[in-house]
This record gives structure tokens, C-alpha cells and sequence, in this order.
């Protein structure tokens, strides 16, 4: 006997469908999220089951493959099948033109992928907890990254409307020196009046060096001429741009936190130091790599679906004469973004990877299609070759 359940996931409740082999449906129900949501399911389908639980199959269809729903699915002994949205959205056009949508719909949808197609569907992958620790820190150290990238920006943005001197004085917006200084004088006439031995202390505190060079540079720059915005709108400009520093200030602290959260889970983990004697992996990219790879040696069917997974392989466009390559846009951005950055690291550090990426560029191979071909070229880094 086997069942198929489909399990549509919003904010604070499950929509579940449960079918048998020929698609009758069994069972339709809103379960709560959380344990009260969870001891229901495990009722429905012990009511179904009977005392046939030993001769009974049960796959189960699902959105995500993370959290502690799918966890507590995972851990009852549940064959967890993780369905890409992407897939689901295509399967439910099968189902109907209309182009109507619901959560008990899209229940019904998912019931009926695992019955038809729990062959060609990704189980949830059994990643240990140290590496799922792993990922939650990397995640959320380079999303902040990211968000350093973007509040940096828009600093720029804001001295270009009024402050435009900042910009030539001002090597690094977001580094600790630039955003001591912007916070004691966010507007022109402020910053003129900064002495050496200010912005000197400032540098000093950073680490800087030639401290007097850069001083003399600094406060020169800030002295220039510039055009400028009225006062009351340079005052205006100069609120935004405290309040930029304030979140920057912030960022960089939570992001060198972090940094030393990521590097204590992934010392932690027993194939750090195989990772690491990859060329252009250092801690945190490393911790990044494994983190999104996941530790599950039993994930992936072949090198080519772990290629297929980071987005480092081409998708082949054949319709009758007419053949072409092109880069494969759905995959997982993180860990393309980290095996790009391996890749682009290990150009200084390994002839090996710097001889074929030229021969890449040399056959006319752009920047960016040579440094996904390199990733490719490297041994997977948990997984001795």
C-alpha cells in the first residue's frame, strides 16, 4: 500500500492532501502549524494506514526542505520529497488553464507530483546538524555582507547629491574610519573644520598606515571647493546620511560577530581540512562551500547534478538546426556566488587553475563562462575524487 501526501506550507497553517495510487482523494485537511499540526497529520495517516503500517509507504510532497516542520517529518521516518516551486507552478498547468490558485489546490498538486513523478523528485537531503549550523551562520554572515554592499551605496548616492567632497576624500565609505569621521561631521562646512589630528586619530584607530600622508590628503579634500545644496537641504541630506552610518556601524560589528560564529562551527566540522586545502578557499568561503554542498555524500546522483545544482553547468537549447549554450539561470545563488569567488581566488594561488583559465580566455571564453569552467574543473571539496 502506499499513500501520497501533499503538503502546501503558509505562514500559520498546512493545507494537506492525501491520495492512494490511482489519485482518489483520501483525506483533505488545514492542519496548525507546530505540534498540534503535526500530531494531526501523524493521526490521519494512522487512521488510513490501519494496522498495515508495516506494509505502508507514505511520500510526502512539500515546498522547502528545511525547518522544523520538514525536520519533524524527516525524523518520524517519512520519505520527505522537496518540490521546486518552479515545478509545482508547471505541473498545476497541467492540471488546469484557468489559472486559478489555492492552498488546498496546491495541495492537491503536490499529492499528485508524488504520485506521478516521486521518481524524478529530490529527497530531502540528510545533511548533519553541524553542517546545517554551518549553513545558518554563512547564510546570514554573507546576507549581511550584502546588505553592508547596499547601505554603502546608498551612502554614496546621498554625499553625491550634497557632499560630493567626501567622495574624493573618502576611500572606503563603510570603512570604520570614514563612518567615525561622517558621524562627527556629516555636512561640507563641518568637515572643513576637521583638523589633521582629528582625522589622524581617526585613521590611527583604524589601523591605517602613513597616518600623516593620508591625513594631510584627507583634510585637503575636504577644504576643496565643491557645489553644494542650500543649508536646509544639506541639513536634510546630513540626517540620512547619520542615519547611514548608525546602520553601517551596526553591520560591521554583527558581520566581524559573525565571522567568528562561522569560523567556530566550521573548524568544528571533520572535512574543514580537506576544504581548505583547496586552493582559494579560506574560511569563509570554505564554510560557505560546504555549507551549501551540504555533508549528505548520498545527495547527489552524479557530478553532473551537483554541477547542475551550483549553476555551473550550461543548459543545451536544440530546436531543429539551431543549437546553443547558455548559462543556466536556476540554481542556488549562494553557492555560485561562493565557487565563483573559489574560483577567481584560485587564479593567484594555483597555477594549475591560472593555466586553464587562461587557455579558456585564449579559445575567446568570456571573464565570467571561464571562472564558472574552472569551478567545474575542481574536485568536489568534502568528497575525495
Amino acid at each position: 500500500m502506499r499513500l501520497f501526501v501533499g503538503d502546501d506550507w503558509a505562514e500559520d497553517h498546512h493545507d494537506v492532501e492525501v491520495m492512494d495510487t490511482s489519485g482518489r482523494r483520501l483525506v483533505k485537511a488545514r492542519l496548525p502549524e507546530g505540534v498540534a499540526g503535526m500530531t494531526r497529520l501523524h493521526s490521519i495517516i494512522g487512521d488510513l494506514v490501519g494496522e498495515d503500517a508495516d506494509d505502508t509507504e507514505v511520500l510526502i510532497g512539500i515546498e522547502t526542505d528545511r525547518g522544523p516542520w520538514v525536520g519533524a517529518l524527516v525524523a518520524a521516518g517519512y520519505p520527505v520529497l522537496a518540490v521546486y516551486p518552479l515545478q509545482a507552478a508547471r505541473f498545476r498547468d497541467r492540471l488546469g488553464v484557468s489559472g486559478a490558485k489555492s492552498d488546498a489546490g496546491d495541495a492537491h498538486v503536490l499529492a499528485d507530483m508524488v504520485r506521478t513523478h516521486s521518481h524524478e523528485l529530490r529527497p530531502v537531503a540528510g545533511d548533519s546538524a553541524r553542517a546545517e549550523a554551518i549553513k545558518v551562520v554563512a547564510r546570514m554572515h554573507k546576507m549581511m555582507i550584502w546588505e553592508r554592499t547596499r547601505h554603502t551605496q546608498r551612502l554614496r548616492h546621498a554625499l553625491r547629491d550634497y557632499f560630493p567632497a567626501a567622495l574624493v576624500g573618502f576611500e572606503d565609505l563603510d570603512a570604520a574610519d570614514t563612518l567615525e569621521l561622517l558621524a562627527k561631521a556629516p555636512t561640507p562646512a563641518q568637515a572643513a573644520r576637521l583638523t589633521t589630528t582629528q582625522i589622524g586619530a581617526a585613521l590611527k584607530g583604524a589601523r591605517r598606515r602613513n597616518v600623516a600622508d593620508k591625513a594631510a590628503t584627507i583634510a585637503a579634500a575636504l577644504r576643496c571647493e565643491h557645489l553644494g545644496q542650500p543649508e536646509v537641504v544639506t541639513d536634510a541630506d546630513a540626517a540620512t546620511v547619520r542615519a547611514l552610518v548608525a546602520v553601517l556601524t551596526v553591520l560591521n560589528s554583527q558581520i566581524k560577530t559573525l565571522g567568528g560564529q562561522v569560523d567556530a562551527h566550521f573548524g568544528q566540522h571533520p572535512a574543514a581540512e580537506i576544504i581548505l586545502s583547496q586552493p582559494g578557499l579560506g574560511q569563509a568561503l570554505g564554510a560557505r562551500v560546504l555549507a551549501e554542498f551540504g555533508d549528505d555524500h548520498d545527495r547527489y546522483a552524479s557530478a553532473k547534478a551537483r554541477k547542475n545544482y551550483a549553476g555551473t553547468s550550461p543548459i543545451t537549447r536544440a530546436s531543429g538546426r539551431k543549437k546553443v549554450a547558455v548559462a543556466r539561470f536556476v540554481h542556488n545563488d549562494r553557492l555560485l556566488d561562493a565557487l565563483t569567488s573559489q574560483a577567481f581566488s584560485a587564479l593567484s594561488r594555483s597555477p594549475g587553475a591560472r593555466a586553464y583559465y587562461d587557455k579558456q580566455r585564449a579559445l575567446g571564453v568570456g571573464h565570467n563562462p571561464a571562472l564558472r569552467q574552472l569551478a567545474n574543473s575542481r574536485p568536489c571539496p568534502h568528497r575525495p575524487s
